[in-house]
């Protein structure tokens, strides 16, 4: 074999070993992004599997108290009220402010029944603030492996190759799910 022949065989079989590393390296890098993505869509379905069992069990809840304590219209029209715009909502920021907003209302629908000793004792009603608080629980767990997601895509994104490989496969940052200042304030039921 020529001196020739040697130097060009080693010169492609190094530009083959080099286009298959940056080969591998360029999808392994995407298809991680694409994973992370992925993950947080998720995560994000399962958030809304637990609103979604939220909001069926809210209306028979909110039928329970109606007949106890039928004159707190204002509380049932914040209830219903942010129960439509969840359903309306397209973005899931919408849909987080619509969830929070459901969350203040339904809070103070649980301490009515402070003034209603006899809600406070109907068994339905029990069994609704239990499946109620069980969902709540879930929605917590549901947030936080969501919230959990978002930061490592988000994490990924803001890095050097990271940004790179959101931009080849078309993938931004997710948007946390957080609870606004405002409703983080425990709720007050005035009579």
């Amino acid at each position: 074999m020529s001196k020739g022949l040697k130097i060009t065989l080693i010169i492609l079989g190094v530009l083959v070993i080099t286009g298959f590393v940056l080969a591998k390296w360029i999808i392994g890098g995407y298809n991680s992004v694409i994973a992370m993505d992925e993950q947080v869509k998720a995560q994000w379905a399962q958030v809304e599997n637990q609103l979604k069992r939220r909001y069926d069990l809210i209306p028979n809840l909110v039928e329970t108290v109606k007949g106890y304590a039928g004159h707190e219209k204002e509380v049932f029209e914040h209830i219903a009220d942010a129960r439509t715009k969840y359903f309306q909502a397209n973005t899931v920021k919408d849909k987080i402010q619509a969830s929070t907003q459901l969350e203040g209302a339904l809070s103070r629908l649980l301490l009515l029944q402070e003034n209603y000793p006899q809600l406070k004792a109907n068994e339905s009603f029990l069994k609704l603030q239990d499946s109620l608080e069980g969902t709540e629980n879930r929605i917590a767990v549901e947030r936080k492996r969501y919230n959990e997601a978002v930061q490592l895509l988000n994490t990924y994104i803001r890095t050097v190759f990271g940004r790179f490989f959101g931009a080849l496969a078309g993938v931004s940052s997710a948007e946390y799910y957080e609870i606004p200042e405002a409703e983080k304030a425990a709720p007050k039921v005035k009579f």
